[in-house]
C-alpha cells in the first residue's frame, strides 16, 4: 500500500468511529433512563395500591 492511503485510513477511521461511539452512549443512556422510569412507575403503582388497600380496610372497620 502507498503511504498516502495508510495516512488517509488513519485519519478517516476515527472520523467514522467517533460518531458511532457517541451514538452508542446516547442510546445506552436513553435505555437506562427508560428503565429507571419504569422502576419508579412500578414503585408508585405498588405504593398507591397499598394505600388504597389500607384505606379500604380502615373504611371497612369504621362501618362496623
Amino acid at each position: 500500500m502507498q503511504w498516502e492511503f495508510i495516512v488517509a485510513l488513519v485519519l478517516a477511521i476515527p472520523v467514522i468511529v467517533f460518531p458511532v461511539f457517541l451514538w452508542y452512549l446516547d442510546i445506552s443512556g436513553r435505555y437506562a433512563a427508560i428503565g429507571e422510569a419504569r422502576k419508579r412507575r412500578l414503585a408508585r403503582r405498588e405504593e398507591r395500591s397499598t394505600a388504597v388497600a389500607e384505606h379500604r380496610q380502615a373504611a371497612g372497620d369504621r362501618s362496623k
